[in-house]
């Protein structure tokens, strides 16, 4: 069995062991095979990669793990970027890589074609929790490619979810473990400031931002949205600067012209219930969102076409009762008066005593009847069944391991799912037993 070289740590000082120093000498040393950095959406654990990496000219590798969905696909991704490591056109991967041997024989060639064997190479997987849906021996072996390559090798993997969540039952190699925390509310109002558009000052765009973290900071710290809230509202903010009803440090005024559409935006958050231009539209048309009868904004949430028919069905799911399933639904049931359903002690209407479970066999049969188009019940149907579970818009009643399949129970107003009716033209009110 042949002996291998001793293990040096990169860096004595630094912390995360990443191996990368200002030194030549340490570009040679052996790092630690791999690391696993974690933390929150938009926590900067990409950005903050790509720019070591970069700045400090460490021959690496960077694979979205999202793109490449597969296993061979992620591993000819790998060895495209590192033969094309030191050249300007990019070639396709010449010999296939079926298996995870072919890559190892693969990725050592490519290491001695361009010269990197006496190198740390990185190998940088983002969106790591994909690895999870691959084959097995995927996430183990890539956890020992320095040790299956017997090169100078280091994976890194970026993920948004804990270690323990990854950690296969049979045991693998147990990596380094960094946290990327979120950002503060300092560290949000330095970064958003700096977008600062030109024809204001830096300062007029930092009181701006100061205002927008401390409406939606306690709901949301994720930087990606807090940038497209900041650049979707800043039009509104500066409205009186423009009409010259006010100077830029003017606070208290500007603030009481922002209030009440921050307080609109609050309820769309993360949401995306209208593009940026329809926001916008909405914003100069003062009003708009109050044309709807009855309505608060959050009734005008966006739905895909067969999850706003699944969410009608299990209205009348919950307020209906099962006997009265074959009156609405059924063709050809003939002429039944309401008296014959009601029995001598129900009068209470079902609205006032609210909405009862029904199983997920109901729900589909609904959805059948009211839907003109034969809906099959494929995968996609489901997924947005667990969508509108994710919404609240629909809960899920008792435990998952029933035997008897999930039981759910609608959340929404009658307001809410007539607005919803609407938009495709359905008339729920004759469908519901206590309108009859």
């Amino acid at each position: 069995m042949r002996r291998r070289r001793p293990r040096e740590p990169a860096i004595q000082q630094r912390p995360g062991g990443v191996g990368v120093g200002a030194e030549r000498s340490e570009r040679q040393q052996l790092s630690f095979p791999s690391i696993f950095i974690y933390g929150h959406t938009s926590s900067g654990k990409t950005y903050v990669m790509k720019t070591l990496l970069n700045t400090l000219q460490l021959p690496h590798v960077f694979v979205n793990c999202v793109e490449c969905f597969t296993s061979r696909l992620l591993l000819e991704e790998i060895l495209i970027q590192l033969q094309n490591h030191s050249s300007e056109t990019r070639r396709a991967s010449p010999v296939p890589c079926d298996t995870f041997n072919d890559f190892v024989r693969l990725f050592k060639q490519a290491l001695v074609s361009q010269n990197l064997q006496d190198q740390t190479v990185y190998v940088v997987l983002d969106r790591a929790e994909q690895l999870r849906e691959m084959e097995a021996n995927i996430l183990p072996a890539f956890l020992r490619l320095q040790e299956l390559t017997d090169r100078n090798v280091t994976v890194i993997l970026l993920s948004e979810i804990v270690w323990e969540m990854f950690r296969p039952n049979t045991g693998c190699f147990e990596p380094f473990i960094l946290y990327f925390p979120d950002y503060s509310i300092g560290h949000l109002q330095k970064i958003l400031s700096q977008n600062h558009p030109p024809e204001y000052s830096a300062d007029f765009y930092s009181a701006y931002i100061n205002i927008l973290l401390g409406v939606f900071y306690m709901v949301c710290r994720d930087l990606k949205e807090l940038q497209h809230l900041a650049a979707l509202n800043f039009s509104k903010y500066c409205e009186p600067v423009v009409r010259k009803e006010a100077k830029e440090r003017d606070t208290r005024k500007l603030w009481k012209n922002i209030e009440p559409h921050l307080k609109k935006a609050m309820q769309t958050v993360y949401l995306r219930e209208i593009s940026s231009s329809q926001w916008e539209r909405l914003q100069c048309e003062e009003g708009e969102l109050g044309q709807i009868k009855g309505l608060s904004a959050h009734a005008h949430v966006e739905l895909p076409y067969y999850s706003k028919f699944l969410l009608i069905a299990a209205y009348l799911a919950s307020y209906n009762p099962v006997r009265t399933d074959k009156r609405f639904f059924l063709k050809h049931h003939g002429k039944i008066k309401k008296t014959n359903f009601m029995k001598k002690h129900e009068k209470t209407s079902n609205h006032l005593l609210g909405p009862k479970p029904f199983p997920l066999d109901r729900l589909l049969a609904i959805l059948y009847s009211i839907v003109d188009n034969r809906v099959a019940p494929t995968a996609n149907i489901f997924s947005q069944i667990t969508s509108l579970v994710t919404l609240q818009l629909l809960s899920v009643v008792g435990n998952n391991d029933q035997l008897d399949g999930p039981r759910y129970k609608c959340t929404v107003s009658l307001d809410f799912i007539r607005a919803i009716a609407r938009t495709v033209n359905f008339d729920i009110i004759k469908y519901l037993y206590d309108f009859l």
